[in-house]
C-alpha cells in the first residue's frame, strides 16, 4: 500500500500500462481529482484512490482493469 501523502499536485496518473490518464489537482477526501485543463469535456474528473497500484518518481499507476473517467486523458 502507498501513503495519500506522497501525492502531490501535477503528478501524473497513468493506465497500469502507463498510457496517460490525466494530472493531479489535488487529493479529496478518497479521491485523485484530476485537472480541467487534462480532459476533452474540461470538467474534473476523479479517480478512488483505492484504484492506486503503485506511485513511481512522479507518475501514479492506476490498477488493471480501473475504469478511466468519460473524458479524461485527452492531452
Amino acid at each position: 500500500m502507498f501513503e495519500k501523502l506522497r501525492i502531490k499536485e501535477h503528478m501524473e496518473v497513468t493506465d497500469h500500462a502507463g498510457q496517460h490518464v490525466g494530472t493531479v489537482d489535488e487529493v479529496e477526501d478518497e479521491r485523485i481529482k484530476l485537472t480541467r485543463t487534462d480532459s476533452a469535456d474540461g470538467a474534473h474528473h476523479f479517480v478512488a484512490l483505492d484504484n492506486v497500484e503503485k506511485i513511481d518518481d512522479n507518475r501514479i499507476y492506476l490498477k488493471q482493469g480501473t475504469p478511466i473517467p468519460m473524458g479524461a486523458g485527452a492531452n
